[in-house]
């Protein structure tokens, strides 16, 4: 299944990319959290969504609950999750104040890097193959229009 782009212009006028056109990638889905464990129990696991259920929501509280601890996760070969925040800047160090001066708290990841794990940008795109999303538009509508595509043509 190929990553969808739509390509969007910039129309800021206040912006040096003004005019300029961007892609963006464009998800066909969201796939909820008991879809993705439906999915892993069906993976050749001996596992059924029972146990694939409780052992997801078990990380996801351990995950959270370490990461509120101050640490980093190391998440196997996937990568490492860690939070971070934004704040206001101020003049002097003991006029910052936690309560007012941090403005959001994020989750944030760097994906791996090692060997056939590499989750890089430069990886993923040429592991990545890319499909305008107007062809999947396109698509649909003559599938709607006109009855099933059958790729002949």
């Amino acid at each position: 299944m190929p990553v969808f782009i739509k390509i969007n212009r910039n129309n800021n006028a206040e912006s040096t990319a003004y005019g300029k056109h961007y892609g963006k990638v464009v998800s066909t889905k969201t796939m909820t959290y008991r879809e993705l464990i439906k999915h892993m129990s069906e993976h050749n696991s001996v596992y059924g969504e029972d146990v694939c259920s409780g052992v997801a929501i078990k990380l996801q509280n351990c995950l959270l609950e370490q990461l509120l601890e101050g640490k980093k996760v190391q998440f196997g070969d996937l990568g490492t999750f860690y939070l971070a925040v934004r704040s206001k800047g101020v003049a002097k160090e003991e006029d910052y104040n936690m309560g007012s001066d941090i403005k959001g708290l994020y989750l944030r990841f760097q994906p791996s890097r090692q060997d056939v794990n590499d989750l890089s940008s430069k990886t993923l795109k040429k592991r990545a193959a890319f499909m305008n999303a107007k062809d999947l538009i396109e698509v649909k509508k003559k599938k709607t229009d006109g009855g099933e595509t059958t790729g002949e043509g």
